[in-house]
């Protein structure tokens, strides 16, 4: 997988994220975003796979948007401040976003994602 990626709502014509690490490994999962002190506008992680994340230890609010197999939007989670779970059994991977980001891009439950190398 490359390093970076850019996420756009294909439902809403709207650019989601132009940035998003990818958590494929389970070290990396693990590790996920408890390091980041800010989350920058466009900046995410993208967790494959997964149905659950927490907070516990994290020191930003996020947009969690949990996708299935075909990066549909199953479930959305937004401004998730530190110390909670979210969970969607459905979803076969997570975007883990800045707070905001759902609502600024119109990210329902339903709506297509794609996705595609970014520069950075």
């Amino acid at each position: 997988m490359s390093d970076l990626y850019a996420f756009q709502n294909v439902t809403r014509g709207a650019p989601l994220a132009t940035h998003v690490r990818v958590a494929d490994s389970s070290a990396a999962r693990r590790r996920g975003l408890l390091d980041a002190k800010t989350l920058e506008p466009g900046a995410g992680l993208w967790i494959v796979p997964c149905e659950a994340i927490h907070t516990f230890g994290m020191k930003v609010r996020l947009d969690v948007i949990f996708l299935d197999k075909n990066l549909k939007v199953r479930k959305i989670a937004p401004n998730v401040g530190p110390r909670r779970l979210s969970i969607c059994l459905r979803a076969h991977s997570v975007l883990e976003l800045a707070a905001g980001a759902a609502a600024r891009s119109g990210t329902q439950p339903g709506d297509q994602l794609t996705r595609q190398p970014s520069g950075g």
